[in-house]
């Protein structure tokens, strides 16, 4: 009787470690398939909608570097680890490799558009933008590219620099250098402007044995060759501390902008900015001795403001307004 009972105990535990072991492995692979991932086919894929996609499935993108390749398209992904089809737990790393493309490329063409549009072109196909050369020709608009090396077509190496030449637009006239030195500023002003040159910086400085108010020194010198468009910088005969205008014509359409540095022992970086048409221009940039007057003709056709930088602060403003 009791070995009857003794069996029957041992069935009884034997069922109940079944029931217990199989309740356990059924638990155990519910838990690992729900954290199992099948990772997917990525080879060939954008390398954003690849990003997405393991970030949806709950696993980590590790980007190895990128390769050449003649086959894959630029951005899209050519290799990864695991393989597609592995199964692995979420929060695990996919190691993949992108792809820059075909290392050999055909030159595009830049002829005919301007350097910041190349510049995008360039960019786009991994290459970089090498030494850019101007020259004036009459026939193409400024700023746009006249040729470029490699020409294009050629197949070149990504990576690799493309050197352009762009249009410095319609060549200027050139003119011989007038001497203005013995001049007033009213005969030596249609000198300057029938050369369509530009009157720069007026300073002075003080000679007894020279007539007052006439230039004695120039920049550039009588008989330079000069473009149309250059300054001209003059100085002229001047007592200091003269509050005689005579020197200036009325008739030139130009008003006076004046300073004079306070009298001292070191040079001033004397710095003038004219604003027009919310267009801003240095048209004065240098060192001028203590003692000396800056004068500036500032054009009347228009309203401007002036402002003067000494030593880099901002000393003076001025406006003019348009007549």
């Amino acid at each position: 009787m009791i070995s009857r009972i003794l069996k029957i105990a041992a069935l009884f535990f034997v069922f109940i470690f079944i029931v217990a072991g199989s309740a356990y492995l059924t638990l155990t692979l519910i838990i690992k398939s729900e954290d199992a991932v099948v990772v997917p086919d990525l080879i060939g894929k954008d390398v954003i909608y690849v990003l997405e996609l393991l970030t949806d499935l709950g696993l980590n993108t590790k980007v190895e570097g990128s390769e050449y390749s003649a086959e894959v398209p630029k951005n899209n992904v050519i290799f990864q680890d695991p393989e597609p089809g592995s199964e692995i737990k979420k929060e695990r790393d996919v190691r993949i490799i992108i792809s820059k493309g075909p290392k050999f490329i055909s030159m595009p063409n830049l002829e005919g558009l301007s350097v910041q549009q190349a510049q995008i072109i360039l960019e786009e196909n991994s290459l970089c933008l090498g030494e850019i050369s101007s020259t004036y020709k009459n026939i193409i608009k400024k700023e746009t590219i006249i040729a470029q090396v490699p020409s294009p077509e050629t197949v070149i190496t990504r990576g690799g620099c493309v050197n352009l030449l762009v249009s410095m637009g319609i060549r200027p006239r050139a003119y011989q250098m007038p001497d203005l030195k013995g001049l007033s500023l009213d005969r030596a002003l249609p000198l300057v402007e029938n050369r369509n040159l530009v009157l720069g910086a007026i300073t002075s400085f003080f000679h007894k044995e020279k007539a007052l108010n006439t230039i004695v020194h120039q920049e550039p010198s009588s008989g330079h060759r000069v473009i149309e468009g250059s300054t001209v910088n003059l100085v002229i005969n001047r007592k200091p501390g003269s509050k005689d205008q005579g020197y200036l014509p009325g008739s030139q359409g130009g008003s006076l902008f004046r300073y004079r540095l306070k009298d001292g022992f070191l040079k001033r970086h004397i710095r003038v900015v004219l604003n027009s048409y919310g267009v801003s221009n240095v048209i004065f940039d240098n060192f001028i001795k203590p003692g000396e007057d800056i004068w500036l003709i500032i054009p009347r056709h228009n309203n401007a403001t002036v402002f003067l930088y000494e030593d880099g602060d901002l000393i003076k403003t001025q406006v003019f307004e348009a007549d």
